[in-house]
């Protein structure tokens, strides 16, 4: 399994407000593609800086608090999800593979709390 990126991701209702505040950081949107995810839209925006750095949000209408976790992009999404599994990492309470057409992708939490939503990009 390769990992491709690996940064921040912030899951909030209030998603418009950490993006005015990451644009006050130097932080400019790329892109913000609305997905549907079983029942869900979700407004997954990219940022990036000056020196590189990214962080991701998503905008969740029916969250109860916000989440911080890290998004890792993969090229292989079962052999990530058994190497997390393998350290115990589950699916994060609710919440199943999103299967679209052009990616998959599972937000996961290990038994501390700690989340990680693994994605592949599924290419033609």
């Amino acid at each position: 399994m390769k990992i491709t990126t690996f940064n921040p991701l912030i899951v909030s209702s209030e998603a418009d407000e950490i993006i005015s505040l990451l644009n006050e950081l130097g932080f400019e949107k790329r892109h913000a593609p609305v997905v549907e995810t079983g029942g869900m839209q979700v407004e997954r925006t990219r940022m990036k800086d000056a020196n590189g750095f990214n962080v991701d949000i998503s905008k969740v209408e029916k969250i109860p608090r916000d989440l911080c976790a890290i998004r890792m992009n993969v090229d292989d999404f079962d052999a990530a999800y058994e190497l997390l599994s393998a350290h115990g990492f589950q699916k994060a309470p609710g919440v199943e593979i999103v299967e679209l057409k052009r990616s998959k992708l599972l937000m996961m939490a290990s038994p501390s709390g700690f989340c990680i939503e693994v994605v592949q990009h599924i290419k033609d």
